[in-house]
């Protein structure tokens, strides 16, 4: 008789526990899907970043290149004058 009573006392905890769980699983799935999508946007905003640093270098070469033409030009409009 005993042995019935703990088993049954058992299974209504395996009821509930798995009730209680159940909402639990049904949110996974969104969450799962936030997070791919979380985890999309970092590597675009990494893929942005690096694309960020090569026009940062591109623009340091730019100035450096029109410093060096304007340079130039001075020289020239002194030789000139």
């Amino acid at each position: 008789m005993v042995k019935w009573i703990v088993l049954t006392v058992v299974l209504l905890a395996l009821v509930v526990l798995a009730l209680a769980i159940r909402p639990v699983l049904a949110r996974l799935r969104p969450l799962q899907q936030a997070v791919r999508n979380l985890q999309r946007r970092q590597a675009e905003a990494e893929s942005l970043q690096a694309s960020a640093f090569a026009l940062q270098e591109r623009l340091a070469d730019l100035q450096q290149q029109t410093e060096t033409v304007q340079q130039r030009a001075t020289v020239i409009r002194a030789k000139r004058g």
